[in-house]
């Protein structure tokens, strides 16, 4: 891959130089069973994305590699790096990464989310996995947590060279945008939404910076709804608290919901042929979101799994109730 950023060939795939932090940062130890470095790589649109690379202490020879992001609004010092971690201690090259404008990766403006981006930062998780001389191009699979759960789905169904893939706990971005929870948004309630997000553009651009959504508030009503306390729980306290965290802090930009709500991102998961597992909480708020989607799918190597007694949060980092035996198995077996 060339790197030269002064080659005037627009062609030329540029890779920025990052500034990574070079600490230890993360809400979880570090494993004695792996080795841990920090790489970076670029997607389709030339957004540099940096990553945190696990690999199993004394591996030898091109291993199965799995690329891991999410939840929406996390970072990869948090749950999608425990993930790539514990897979790592398993035998698997893992990469866990920043999506675009978020973290420690490049794009500007800053806390954009967008259906088509993030679907591509999988994809470009893959051509750097398949660049790498310790990789088997032909055993490369990907695990979505939250709403990367639903952009892992999107992205399997364009791209061939995803072996195998996981959706946890899982949300369908463009689904609840459009339609709200539970899909109690009606066709004018959507178009009273489009009309205050557009008002939002517009301000936006007067004022010369972008308003952003708002994170957890640092305080908890009492009234909260649970899976908000669950949420408050792992981002607002030592268990997940990190300070580059969009849900930890502020939130995404406000109008990134737009594009959301007018680009359905499941529109080919019927398409799939590779194996996809899809995991969530028995308790969790979200779960239909995995049993639809999991109505979708074609083929007899798909399946579903429900976590008995499990809710939305606890499959960020809840050791009891993730089945990393399971996920073991799947990838092993799919990517053998």
């Amino acid at each position: 891959m060339a790197i030269d950023s002064n080659n005037p060939d627009p062609s030329t795939i540029v890779v920025q130089d990052l500034q990574l932090s070079d600490k230890w940062d993360k809400v979880f130890k570090l494993s004695d069973k792996v080795r841990h470095s920090k790489v970076t790589f670029v997607n389709r649109y030339g957004i540099t994305l940096a990553a945190d690379l696990y690999r199993p202490a004394n591996a030898e020879g091109k291993l199965a590699a799995i690329a891991v992001a999410g939840p929406f609004g996390a970072v990869k010092e948090q749950a999608s790096g425990l993930y790539a971690m514990t897979m790592a201690e398993r035998g698997f090259l893992t990469i866990a990464f920043d999506p675009s404008f978020t973290g420690e990766s490049a794009g500007q403006p800053r806390y954009v989310a967008s259906p088509d981006i993030n679907t591509e930062d999988f994809c470009a998780a893959v051509d750097y996995l398949s660049s790498r001389n310790d990789v088997d191009p032909q055993r490369i699979g990907i695990i979505g947590i939250c709403g990367w759960g639903g952009l892992s789905l999107n992205a399997a169904a364009i791209d061939t060279r995803i072996k195998a893939t996981a959706a946890m706990t899982m949300y369908d971005m463009s689904r609840v945008n459009a339609n709200g929870y539970f899909d109690a948004l009606d066709a004018d309630g959507r178009y009273a939404l489009r009309e205050q997000l557009n008002a939002r553009r517009s301000a936006d651009y007067k004022q010369g910076r972008y308003t952003l959504a708002g994170g957890l508030p640092d305080e908890l009503p009492a009234d909260a709804p649970q899976f908000v306390k669950d949420y408050y729980g792992y981002y607002k306290t030592e268990r997940g608290y990190h300070p580059r965290s969009l849900n930890s802090n502020g939130g995404w930009n406000m109008t990134s919901a737009l594009s959301f709500i007018n680009m359905p991102q499941l529109s080919y998961i019927s398409e799939i042929r590779n194996p996809v597992l899809i995991v969530h909480g028995e308790k969790a708020h979200s779960r239909y979101f995995s049993e639809d989607a999991f109505k979708r799918l074609q083929g007899d190597n798909k399946e579903l799994m429900i976590i008995p007694g499990a809710n939305h949060v606890d499959l960020y980092d809840n050791f009891k109730a993730i089945p990393f035996d399971k996920l073991e198995s799947f990838f092993k077996e799919n990517l053998k």
